[in-house]
C-alpha cells in the first residue's frame, strides 16, 4: 500500500469514527428522555397534589410511546433518509419537553410524556445507521460504540435527572434536555452525511413487511427471543434494586439506586469490545458467553442481599453480559437484509422491549411475596430461557 494510500485510509478511519461517536451521542440523548422522569414521581407527586395518585402513569406512558414509536417511526429509515428523520424528531421532542416543563397539570404532562416516548425512537435510526455506515468486517464494532451511547443514556438519565430535580426542580430537567437536543441538532446538521432509502415501499406495506420478515428469518425470530429474555433479567434487577437499598441493612434513598447506573455505565464501556469479539469469533459464541455471565450475575445478587460491594461486582458482570448478547445479536439481524435493516431493528427491539415490561411485571410480583431471592432465582430462570432458545438451534446452523 502506497503512502498516499495508507493516508487516505487512515483519514477515512477517523471520520468513520467520528460519525460513530456522533451515532451514539443520538443514540444517548434521546433514549434518555424516557428515564428521566423516573426519579421525579415524587415532585410531580408534589406539584399536582390533586392527582397525586395518577403520577405512576407518567413513565408508563412514556414507555408505551416508546414502544408505538418503534413500531410505527423506525421502519420509516428504510423508506427515508434518516438524518432528516433525526433531525424532524428532534424538533418535535423539544417542542414536547417544552410543553412538559410548563405542565400546569398533570394531564398535561402524562399527554407530553406519551409524546417524548414516541419521539425518542431516534435512538432507533442511530443504530442501523452505524450498520449502514461501516464495512460488514467492522459492523460488530460500529453497533457496539453507538449500542454504548444507547445504554449510557439508559443507565446514567436518572442519575442526572435526579441530580438536575434537587438543585434546579423537576422542570429543569426537561429543560435541560431541550438545550441538549439542540445543540445535537446543529452538529447533526453540519457532521452527519444524508443516508440512501433502501425501499420503496408504502407506509402500509412498509409495516406488513415486518411480518413477513419475522416468518422468512428464523435468525431474526431466535435472536428476538434470546434479547427479550435477556432484556427481562435486566428489567427484573433494575425495577426492584431502589427497593431493596430502601430496607435494612441499606437505608438508602432512591438516589442510591440511581448512583448504580453509574456502575452499570462499565457494561456500556465494553460495548465496543463485544462488538470487535463479535466480528472476530462469530455472534453466536459470544451471545452463549453472555448467557452465563447473566446467569453468574444473579447468583452473585442472591449472595450479596446485605452487601453493596456484592450488588456492584454483579451490576457489573449483568450489564456486560447484557450489553455484549445485544451487540452480538444485532450483528447478526442487520446482516440477514442489508436493504431493511431499520425494519429488522424494530422487530427485533419491539420484543426486547417487551421483554423488558415482562420482567418488570415479574419483579413487581415476585418481590413483595419471595423478597430478594426470588428475583434472583428468577433472573436466572430468564437466563436459563434465554439459553434454551440460544441453543435449541440445529448444529451447523449460523447466525
Amino acid at each position: 500500500m502506497s503512502t498516499s494510500d495508507a493516508s487516505t485510509s487512515a483519514s477515512a478511519d477517523r471520520s468513520l469514527r467520528g460519525l460513530l461517536l456522533l451515532l451514539a451521542t443520538i443514540a444517548g440523548v434521546a433514549v434518555a428522555n424516557i428515564y428521566y422522569n423516573q426519579p421525579l414521581l415524587d415532585n410531580f407527586r408534589q406539584s399536582f397534589p390533586n392527582s397525586a395518585s395518577w403520577v405512576g402513569v407518567v413513565p408508563a406512558v412514556t414507555q408505551l410511546g416508546y414502544a408505538a414509536g418503534m413500531l410505527l417511526l423506525a421502519p420509516l429509515g428504510d423508506r427515508f433518509d434518516r438524518r432528516r428523520l433525526i433531525l424532524l424528531q428532534i424538533v418535535g421532542m423539544c417542542v414536547a419537553l417544552v410543553l412538559a416543563s410548563t405542565a400546569p397539570t398533570l394531564s398535561v404532562l402524562i399527554g407530553a410524556s406519551l409524546v417524548i416516548g414516541v419521539l425518542a425512537t431516534i435512538a432507533q435510526q442511530a443504530v442501523p445507521f452505524a450498520a449502514e455506515l461501516a464495512p460488514a468486517s467492522e459492523r460488530g464494532h460500529a453497533v457496539g460504540t453507538v449500542m454504548s451511547g444507547l445504554l449510557l443514556g439508559i443507565l446514567l438519565a436518572r442519575t442526572a435527572a435526579g441530580i438536575i430535580a434537587e438543585y434546579f426542580g423537576w422542570r429543569a430537567v426537561f429543560g435541560a434536555s431541550v438545550v441538549a437536543l439542540l445543540v445535537l441538532a446543529v452538529v447533526i446538521i453540519m457532521r452527519l452525511p444524508k443516508s440512501k432509502p433502501t425501499s420503496t415501499l408504502p407506509y402500509g406495506k412498509l409495516l406488513i413487511s415486518m411480518w413477513h420478515l419475522v416468518v422468512e428469518h428464523r435468525d431474526l425470530r431466535e435472536a428476538s427471543l434470546t434479547g427479550a429474555a435477556m432484556f427481562a433479567a435486566f428489567s427484573i434487577f433494575w425495577s426492584v434494586l431502589a427497593l431493596l437499598l430502601a430496607g435494612a441493612p441499606f437505608h438508602l434513598g432512591p438516589q442510591a439506586a440511581g448512583l448504580f447506573g453509574i456502575v452499570g455505565a462499565a457494561g456500556a464501556m465494553a460495548a465496543p469490545f463485544a462488538g470487535k469479539f463479535s466480528d472476530r469469533r462469530g455472534p453466536r459464541a459470544i451471545i452463549t458467553m453472555s448467557i452465563v455471565l447473566v446467569a453468574v450475575s444473579f447468583v452473585v445478587f442472591a449472595l450479596s442481599a446485605k452487601s453493596i460491594a456484592g450488588l456492584v461486582i454483579g451490576v457489573i458482570i449483568l450489564d456486560i453480559g447484557v450489553q455484549a448478547a445485544q451487540i452480538s445479536n444485532q450483528s447478526r439481524i442487520y446482516a440477514l437484509k442489508p436493504e431493511a435493516r431499520s425494519r429488522v431493528n424494530t422487530v427485533y427491539m419491539v420484543a426486547y422491549f417487551i421483554g423488558g415490561a415482562v420482567g418488570s411485571g415479574v419483579g413487581a410480583v415476585v418481590w413483595p411475596t419471595f423478597g430478594w431471592v426470588g428475583v434472583s432465582v428468577a433472573g436466572v430462570v430468564f437466563a436459563g430461557l434465554a439459553a434454551w432458545n440460544h441453543l435449541r438451534l440445529p448444529a451447523g446452523v449460523k447466525g
